[in-house]
């Protein structure tokens, strides 16, 4: 009797104190249907919204740099949504020797989403997918404000999953696109980025530009920088008047694309200038100055500054990321997973460490 008691009591206690979370694989989030771009980008748009209103915890991300000459690293960005009561973290590493080195992807990482009423984790999630649609997505608003509306051609130098992801994104945002040209390291690259790529836009006519950046690049509406290369590969003889031009990586372009704009807008602009963009190299070296930016992109999303003005601007979009805007999306993907019956559920913990009934057993004396 006093067994069975004490198994009811500890059985209650056990119920009372367990903590479990929702876990979901890379797969899980696909089967979901999270890689929606309409879904993503709202998500976006509406955090920089909440960022505007004060509604965004922003701490300054942490950084572990292993290797200075390769940028190899592990960062952690923490992020708060006030109006959704949740906190979450990526832990993100990046290693660009990985494809040269191992053949593997130079990416990974994993979110961790918590609700802010008890403090405990709702969710681990894959965090790649998520990370990879943040780029395209920032850049495809911009687009959204910046790209000549009728666009018909893109041209990428690059051709890793950021520019596959920036695609995706592009032509969610200007469905006229009809051309998509690719420039990377090597000629089996490109092909790989246009076998992967038709079947997913089968109306899109593809152009392998045989590592020639020109061929990719000149005279193209939409031009996409997408590669970890710290080189100046953009020249601005190939930018064409009227053409948008979106930066996602550090030192993608000589100086005189930018010069040659005639709107600079970033998606925030203090944090652009303390890194290793080309913008900010150009700060520094003080050839830009903080007047000749035009905007934040919150502040066009927002309708405070108008986007394309004409027809012949030429307009430089750099998107260095914003946690916030990466928590956004991933709390959009677990609320649309969750639903969807997608992923499993992890036990964090069964009971208190001292109500196990079994803890004199697992003392370690």
């Amino acid at each position: 009797m006093a067994a069975d008691t004490a198994e009811r009591t500890g059985q209650a206690a056990s119920d009372s104190h367990r903590i479990a979370f929702s876990y979901f694989s890379q797969e899980d989030l696909l089967r979901a249907g999270c890689l929606d771009f309409h879904m993503v980008i709202e998500a976006a748009e509406k955090a920089l919204i909440a960022h505007r209103r004060g509604e965004v915890i922003f701490p300054e991300k942490i950084v572990q740099i292993f290797n200075e000459e390769t940028q190899e690293r592990i960062n952690c960005l923490p992020a708060t949504l006030k109006a959704e009561r949740v906190c979450g973290m990526k832990w993100v590493s990046v290693f660009p020797p990985n494809v040269e080195r191992f053949g593997l992807q130079n990416l990974t990482a994993l979110f961790v989403l918590s609700e802010i009423e008890k403090g405990f984790p709702i969710a681990v999630m894959e965090g790649t997918l998520a990370s990879n649609m943040r780029v395209g997505a920032m850049g495809a608003i911009a687009a959204k404000h910046l790209a000549p509306p009728q666009s018909r051609v893109i041209g990428f130098i690059g051709s890793g999953e950021q520019a596959k992801m920036h695609l995706l994104a592009m032509k969610t945002v200007r469905p006229s696109l009809v051309e998509c040209r690719v420039s990377a390291k090597t000629p089996p690259e490109e092909d790989q980025f246009i076998e992967q790529m038709t079947p997913l836009l089968p109306d899109m006519k593809f152009v392998a530009a045989r590592t020639n950046g020109e061929v990719a690049m000149r005279d193209a509406d939409i031009l996409v920088t997408a590669t970890s290369a710290q080189a100046p590969l953009l020249k601005a003889a190939w930018m064409k008047p009227g053409s948008f031009y979106s930066h996602i990586g550090g030192w993608e372009d000589e100086y005189a694309v930018a010069q040659q704009c005639d709107k600079i807008v970033c998606d925030d602009w203090e944090t652009v200038k303390h890194r290793t963009q080309t913008l900010s190299r150009m700060y520094k070296d003080g050839l830009l100055r903080d007047s000749d930016i035009y905007a934040n992109l919150d502040e066009l999303v927002a309708g405070l500054k108008p986007g394309r003005e004409t027809e012949t601007e030429r307009i430089y979009f750099n998107a260095v990321g914003l946690a916030f805007v990466d928590i956004a999306i991933a709390w959009a993907m677990y609320q649309r997973a969750k639903q969807g019956g997608y992923g499993q559920t992890l036990t964090l913990q069964e009971t208190t460490i001292f109500e196990h009934a079994q803890i004199a057993e697992w003392l370690r004396r």
